[in-house]
């Protein structure tokens, strides 16, 4: 059988609150700031369960995980991803590589990349070079640029198991 690939996006974002970190990749990352969000709003992990879930046309984060629901409430989306690659395993889906590009003025992400990196590889089972986190800023264009929040877009390929 010809392998069957899929593909899928995702994109998240939050906005800031009074707190002292932000979680990213599974990273706690010190800031002037916190998240506000029902989870612990680690916007890359929640573009990458959509990306993922998009690929396998499995609806998207929401749907799975409600912030209707009291259980998520500041839950780490570290259980999202697991729980996500978990559904994919199910049906026969294969992860090939995923790419995520983080927007933020602030917090700079260099240093911490390869925690992030390393996170995601061991939630998702695969090797390190198949997962990568880029950052850049909107050059002080919109909410971004103004430092109210971050964002981040997603890109998963999958393949169809025999």
């Amino acid at each position: 059988m010809k392998p069957f690939f899929l593909v899928g996006q995702g994109y998240d974002v939050h906005v800031f609150e009074p707190g002292d970190h932000v979680t990213l990749g599974g990273v706690r990352i010190p800031h002037t700031h916190g998240i506000r969000a029902h989870s612990d709003g680690d916007v890359l992990l929640h573009a990458l369960c959509d990306a993922l879930l998009g690929a396998a046309g499995l609806g998207d984060i929401g749907m799975h995980f409600p912030d209707t629901d009291p259980r998520w409430r500041g839950a780490d989306s570290r259980v999202f991803l697991r729980h996500v690659r978990d559904l994919l395993d199910e049906r026969s889906f294969a992860i090939v590589n995923v790419d995520t590009t983080v927007l933020a003025e602030a917090p700079k992400l260099g240093k911490h990349r390869e925690s992030m990196r390393a996170n995601i590889a061991a939630d998702l089972g695969l090797p390190l070079e198949r997962v990568n986190v880029k950052a850049t800023t909107s050059e002080g264009v919109g909410f971004i640029g103004r430092r109210e929040g971050l964002a981040c877009l997603a890109i998963a390929l999958i393949e169809q198991r025999s």
